[in-house]
């Protein structure tokens, strides 16, 4: 019978460890109300700054290029997010936090995922959660995919090593509105 008793064990083990994980994760906190957006994946809600997970939207000043013509794809996503959450209030989710303390959620209105519908509208790429939205706009060239452009993470990278990316304004200022900067 020590078959018995080690296999017990082991089973309680493994249960105590599993609830040690879940237990020490920070709950994912819903976050309900009106919201704005200040680029095409960051938004304030209740007055705190929240990053929009796992897509990344072009940067406020990014341009593209759509039939040999420069167009402001930033500021297209800006307006796509503000269309979205002029719809009805958000319901946003999570707890994670960025390098810039902000907090990371999936948000929905009216039960859309906001995230997933702007990737499949080629608004923004995927970061993590929405690969086969990214490859259906691609397919359909349908936004940023009717050109070409700087996925939005090598946009970034390319100014913070000129040195034109390096200050990030405060939230909720009125620049940070008119002019956001990295990630």
């Amino acid at each position: 019978m020590p078959r018995r008793g080690f296999v017990s064990s082991a089973a309680f083990l493994v249960f105590a460890v599993l609830l040690a994980v879940f237990f020490s994760r920070a709950p994912e906190e819903a976050i309900t109300g009106a919201a704005h957006a200040i680029d095409g994946d960051s938004i304030v809600v209740g007055g705190e700054e929240m990053r929009i997970k796992g897509m990344d939207a072009p940067e406020y000043r990014q341009t593209c290029q759509e039939a040999g013509q420069e167009v402001p794809c930033g500021k297209r996503a800006a307006a796509a997010m503000k269309r979205w959450l002029e719809r009805g209030p958000v319901f946003c989710y999570g707890a994670e936090r960025d390098r810039y303390n902000r907090r990371l959620v999936l948000c929905r209105v009216k039960g859309v995922d906001i995230g997933r519908d702007m990737v499949l509208q080629g608004l923004a790429v995927d970061y993590g959660l929405y690969p086969e939205e990214e490859k259906e706009a691609a397919r359909a060239y349908r936004g940023l995919w009717a050109g070409t452009f700087e996925r939005p993470e090598d946009y970034r990278r390319r100014l913070r090593e000129s040195g034109e990316g390096n200050r990030r304004p405060l939230s909720n200022s009125g620049e940070a509105a008119r002019n956001p900067s990295t990630k």
